[in-house]
C-alpha cells in the first residue's frame, strides 16, 4: 500500500493545489522539509498523500535520533521518480484540468495491460493519473501471475 509520494515542483503550492483537486483532496503548508513545501491531502480510507517540494529538494539521512532533513542542491529538470494516483474524475475532467494548467498529458496504454494518462506536471514530472475504469484495469491485470505472463511474452517476441 502506498500512502504517500512526494514530487518537487518549480511552485509547489500550485501542484499541490492541482494534485488535491485530482485526488479529491485539500492543499496544505508542509513545514517539515521547507517552508515552502505543501502536501495533498485526501479524505479517502487510505489518507493518500502527495508531498510537493521546491524544485531542487533533496531529502538527506539526518545524524542520530532524527527525521530525514530537507535541503535545497540545484535544479535538476527531469526525475525518473512518479506515481501512479487514483482519481475519480473521468478522462475527460483530468484533461481539462491538464490543458487548464498547461501541462502535457496523454492517454498511453502500458504493456497491453491498463491504461493511464500520462500527466506531466509543470511539463517536467511524470505523474500516472488513473480514472476509476483505469483502476479496475490496473487491479486486474498487475497480478504476479499478470507480470509473469507479460515477461514470458516479452521473451517469446
Amino acid at each position: 500500500m502506498l500512502f504517500h509520494v512526494s514530487i518537487s515542483a518549480a511552485d509547489p503550492k500550485n501542484v499541490a493545489d492541482v494534485m488535491a483537486e485530482l485526488i479529491g483532496g485539500l492543499a496544505l503548508p508542509f513545514p517539515p522539509v521547507s517552508d515552502a513545501s505543501w502536501i495533498a491531502l485526501s479524505d479517502d480510507a487510505y489518507r493518500t498523500a502527495i508531498e510537493v517540494y521546491p524544485l531542487g529538494t533533496t531529502l538527506r539521512e539526518a545524524d542520530g535520533d532524527a527525521d530525514a532533513v530537507g535541503s535545497w542542491e540545484g535544479r535538476d529538470r527531469y526525475t525518473p521518480t512518479h506515481a501512479a494516483v487514483g482519481t475519480e474524475l473521468d478522462m475527460a475532467n483530468v484533461m481539462a484540468i491538464a490543458r487548464r494548467e498547461g501541462w502535457p498529458a496523454k492517454y498511453r496504454k502500458r504493456g497491453g495491460m491498463f491504461g493511464v494518462i500520462e500527466l506531466w506536471v509543470e511539463g517536467r514530472q511524470m505523474l500516472e493519473i488513473l480514472t476509476p475504469d483505469m483502476q479496475a484495469e490496473y487491479r486486474a491485470t498487475t497480478t504476479i501471475d499478470g507480470w509473469r505472463n507479460l515477461l514470458a511474452s516479452m521473451q517469446a517476441a
